[in-house]
């Protein structure tokens, strides 16, 4: 039995039926946690849903920003983007399972392979955020998105402000940082600040990578993102960084844990299919 850590799908079925193949999955064995961004931009997020809905319990999803737009415009809260690729899903038969499936998965996951904690999310962390504080702020927005007010909250869903987190957060307010943070958060201030603008790897001035906040609070917890194409393949301190860009011709990668060496760290292997040809 493998547990496989796979990064932004974005609507690349085929690129996706080729990694399992690589890694020769089997859903009675094994079990493929995807880091979010399921849908959107790529040529089959219809093929992508239902591959993951028919695995069943070996895919362990979470939700990412793009995502997240799919049930905005399902709710005609927000307009589809010119480079959106979700059609496909809004016409389909399959529609309403659809939707209520993605609406079921959590935005956050603990993993625990080997007896060690390891902590999924799309974007980042805030850095007074500890995993089980990531885990309980996600539970408050599942449960709105599982909820008869869906729709409500979808309309309250977007927007930068407030850019930090507070204890003393509520309502509205309190759901928009929990869902910025974990996905939308690549570079904030030592004291959490968010910072949305900037999509590359050269951090705005006063500004760090969220994992490279000195004393982040859930540093002692293994971590495994996506969201960053533009930051690619990252492994350090503990912190992965899945997302390689399938959907703009580069790859896509999937991460298996083997086990933990003698300090008790997580042992691991990359898969890559190349997507160069197309996704």
């Amino acid at each position: 039995m493998a547990l496989y850590l796979i990064g932004d799908l974005q609507g690349c079925n085929a690129a996706l039926g080729r990694l399992l193949d690589r890694i020769d999955f089997s859903p009675s064995r094994d079990t493929a946690c995807f880091v979010g961004d399921l849908v959107n931009r790529g040529p089959d997020s219809l093929g992508v849903l239902q591959r993951l809905m028919a695995l069943g319990d070996a895919a362990r999803c979470i939700l990412g920003n793009h995502d997240l737009h799919l049930l905005a415009v399902a709710h005609g809260i927000r307009a589809p983007h010119s480079g959106d690729t979700l059609e496909p899903i809004l016409n389909s038969p399959q529609r309403e399972s659809l939707l209520a499936w993605l609406r079921a998965q959590p935005l956050a996951r603990m993993e625990s392979p080997f007896g060690k904690d390891l902590l999924l999310v799309h974007a980042g962390v805030l850095p007074g955020w500890t995993a089980q504080k990531t885990l309980a702020l996600a539970g408050e927005v599942e449960a709105v998105l599982r909820s008869d007010d869906v729709h409500g909250y979808l309309r309250t869903m977007y927007g930068n402000t407030p850019s930090n987190w507070s204890d003393d957060l509520q309502g509205a307010d309190r759901l928009r940082v929990v869902v910025n943070a974990l996905t939308r958060l690549r570079y904030c201030s030592a004291d959490g600040v968010m910072e949305f603008a900037n999509k590359e790897t050269q951090a705005p001035a006063g500004y760090l990578p969220w994992f490279d906040v000195p004393g982040r609070a859930s540093a002692d917890t293994a971590i495994a993102f996506g969201h960053w194409a533009a930051l690619g393949w990252t492994a350090r301190n503990n912190v992965w960084c899945l997302d390689t860009g399938c959907v703009w011709g580069r790859s896509l990668s999937a991460l298996r844990i083997d086990g933990l060496d003698a300090r008790g760290e997580f042992i691991t292997s990359r898969f890559v299919v190349d997507c160069s040809a197309g996704c």
